[in-house]
């Protein structure tokens, strides 16, 4: 899924919540190894993530950077110069889905992680939702092949 959307000239960011950071469960040097291997298994696949943003407060900390709050993907707009609207969230939370929701964005539910307790309890709506990650891709490709603005997309649902 990673892959295919790469081949559409799509950036891939990551943001993460890691509470465990703010807890003091895991050390951020641990995190950064996690994160480095992750990379290089995903380049190993011929696949790059262009950021990622590391959330490191707990939800007590009412910080702007957790998601559902915008703080991180507003740095990554500022980083990459990208138009929240024309992004897609894809995730498998409600504070995923309501993050996109927040900046405009397309949100894309995967049933995969906790995705699956989160479609049957319908606590947020999702523009799409789909089993994975490849779906989701496929999902993102047909927009695409449709020649809709993302933007546009997002805007409709």
């Amino acid at each position: 899924g990673l892959r295919l959307l790469k081949t559409l000239g799509l950036g891939l960011i990551v943001i993460t919540n890691q509470s465990a950071l703010g807890r003091g469960f895991l050390k951020k040097e641990k995190l950064d190894s996690i994160h480095h291997r992750m990379n290089e298994l995903l380049e190993s696949n011929g696949i790059t993530v262009d950021g990622i943003y590391v959330c490191p407060h707990t939800p007590e900390d009412s910080c702007m950077c957790r998601k559902p709050q915008t703080g991180l993907i507003d740095q990554a707009g500022k980083d990459f110069d990208l138009d929240p609207t024309a992004c897609v969230v894809i995730g498998d939370k409600e504070s995923d889905i309501e993050l996109g929701r927040r900046i405009g964005a397309i949100t894309i539910l995967v049933r995969t992680g906790y995705g699956a307790d989160v479609a049957k309890r319908g606590s947020v709506e999702p523009n799409y939702v789909v089993d994975g990650l490849w779906d989701a891709a496929l999902v993102v490709q047909n927009l695409i092949t449709k020649k809709e603005r993302l933007s546009d997309v997002g805007a409709k649902h």
